[in-house]
């Protein structure tokens, strides 16, 4: 062939199978082991028996799912190793046992050192979890918060002694009587026409416009820090940080009787609600408080104090307030707590918590059936003195409480505080009704009128005292005088006379100039 011959390809033809090939392999296989060994099928059969049984076998699958086990085992091993020489452990045995408590492990192991014990902690962090103490503890505090949470909502009876049953039988006789005469009064109020109630408040308007100075003393040596008028309105008694308690005549100003007995600042001295009105069996006439914690009672005929209510000392007590019936005598103390004596029986017969901070004043209804008290920690509570039950809770006050009182019409309350405001609120309706922007500073106390409850008077350490309306709350006249921080105002029974006393060492009589 020469070379400019032509070549000619023949293309090869692609065979294509359809179906499985075991077959046709096996046919062929077959035939090939036919044409070596001949046709006997005995020997045919045997040696397709052992080729068959060749390829079955999955061993090798096994093995490596074994290898990828023991490399997965290996690597979570490097991992944890390395997991733990990051995990930071307290070198302090005492912080590292407290650590093993909180993950309820034990504390120490037979023959295990700190050392020891250290690793063992990492151990157990590096597989529970770095941050499975910090969980642990969360998970104490959220069951510790709960369990407070549903005690919150448990009410819990105390077995109380037999004479606050006796005494709380004898509130309930007492009271249901004179809550009934109130609302009749009210009822008959409410019939009368508009023009004489339009005629007594313009009366009454005139007499407060024209208060001013009727008299000025000097009643001590150190500030005076509480006033009070007896209940005829014909004397006033006053306490000072002297420890000094003394009765003054109305409106001369001339000094009556000097109680003595306290050595240190006395918080108040109030009359007994019978004293001067009429003769008759009354346990004292007087009751005072001080700063050590000491309660005296005293009589109108002798300068020593008659008897000692003790049980507070060494808190302080900051007020003293005699209940309507005279019977009972409610302190406030510095340990959070007030109390309520039974002067017949001559035992507390309550001793009542419910405030978070000392409590400093306390006022009660005309009724005598509840009493209601504010407290340094900015709240006031007002107590069912038939049942002990808080019925109302005031909120609203930013700072302490320093003042409080009851209208005469049993369900007003008021109350001054360290942040410069009074409060009017409503029993009815438990909330409060009113804040009045009263003064400069701190208002020291709160006064309602007596009887008819038409007007309020608060003092401040700014100096001055201030008439207010009861119907709008508007400012009616401002009283000025003092030098110093009046400290204590109050309004005698009969409204002629406002008293106030102050850090000035005096004490003012004040009276319509007709």
């Amino acid at each position: 062939m020469s070379d400019e011959e032509e070549s000619v390809f023949v293309k090869k033809s692609k065979t294509i199978h359809y179906g499985s090939l075991e077959d046709s392999e096996r046919a062929k296989l077959t035939n090939t082991l036919s044409s070596v060994l001949g046709p006997d099928p005995s020997t045919l059969v045997g040696h397709t028996t052992e080729i068959d049984n060749i390829m079955i076998s999955n061993e090798y699958l096994e093995l490596e799912n074994v290898m990828n086990r023991d490399r997965s085992a290996l690597l979570e091993e490097f991992e944890k190793r390395k997991l733990k020489r990051q995990i930071n452990v307290s070198t302090d045995d005492e912080e590292v046992k407290r650590n093993l408590r909180h993950l309820g492990e034990p504390v120490c192991i037979f023959g295990e050192g700190p050392a020891e014990r250290r690793i063992r902690l990492r151990e157990l962090l590096a597989t529970l979890g770095e941050d499975a103490i910090k969980k642990k503890r969360d998970d104490d505090e959220e069951k510790v918060e709960k369990i407070d949470k549903d005690q919150e909502h448990q009410t819990w009876y105390h077995e109380g002694p037999d004479s606050l049953r006796v005494a709380r039988m004898w509130l309930a006789e007492y009271s249901l009587p004179r809550a009934k005469e109130r609302l009749d009064k009210a009822r008959i109020q409410v019939g009368v026409d508009d023009m004489t109630k339009t005629a007594k408040k313009q009366e009454l308007l005139k007499k407060l416009n024209a208060m001013s100075i009727y008299c000025s003393q000097i009643g001590d040596t150190r500030p005076i820090s509480f006033c009070r008028f007896s209940p005829d309105s014909k004397m006033l008694v006053t306490g000072s940080w002297s420890g000094l308690c003394k009765l003054w005549s109305v409106p001369s100003c001339e000094r009556i009787l000097t109680f003595k007995g306290h050595d240190c600042n006395v918080g108040a001295i109030v009359f007994h609600p019978e004293a001067t009105l009429r003769e008759g069996e009354r346990v004292c006439d007087l009751a005072s408080c001080a700063v050590d914690g000491s309660v005296k009672l005293w009589t109108l005929n002798s300068e020593d104090s008659l008897a000692t209510v003790e049980g507070h000392a060494p808190h302080r007590v900051s007020r003293v307030e005699f209940h309507p019936s005279g019977r009972f005598l409610g302190t406030c103390c510095y340990d959070n707590s007030w109390r309520l004596w039974d002067l017949e029986q001559c035992q507390e017969v309550l001793h009542q918590e419910g405030h978070c901070k000392p409590v400093f004043c306390i006022a009660f209804q005309v009724d005598g059936s509840v009493c209601a008290t504010g407290g340094l920690d900015a709240f006031g509570r007002v107590w069912d003195l038939r049942t002990g039950r808080c019925i109302m809770f005031m909120e609203g006050h930013l700072k302490s409480i320093y003042g409080i009182d009851y209208s005469s019409n049993g369900y007003h309350i008021i109350t001054g505080s360290e942040d410069h405001s009074c409060k009017v609120w409503d029993m009815r309706k438990r909330a409060c009704l009113y804040t009045i922007p009263a003064h400069l500073n701190l208002i020291s106390q709160v006064k309602y009128q007596p009887n008819q409850g038409e007007f309020l008077v608060t003092g401040s350490f700014d100096t001055t005292a201030k008439l207010w309306s009861q119907k709008n709350w508007q400012p009616l006249k401002t009283l000025s005088g003092h030098d110093g921080k009046i400290m204590c105002v109050d309004i005698s029974s009969d409204s002629n006379y406002i008293a106030t006393s102050s850090y000035d060492r005096t004490f003012k009589l004040w009276s319509p100039e007709l």
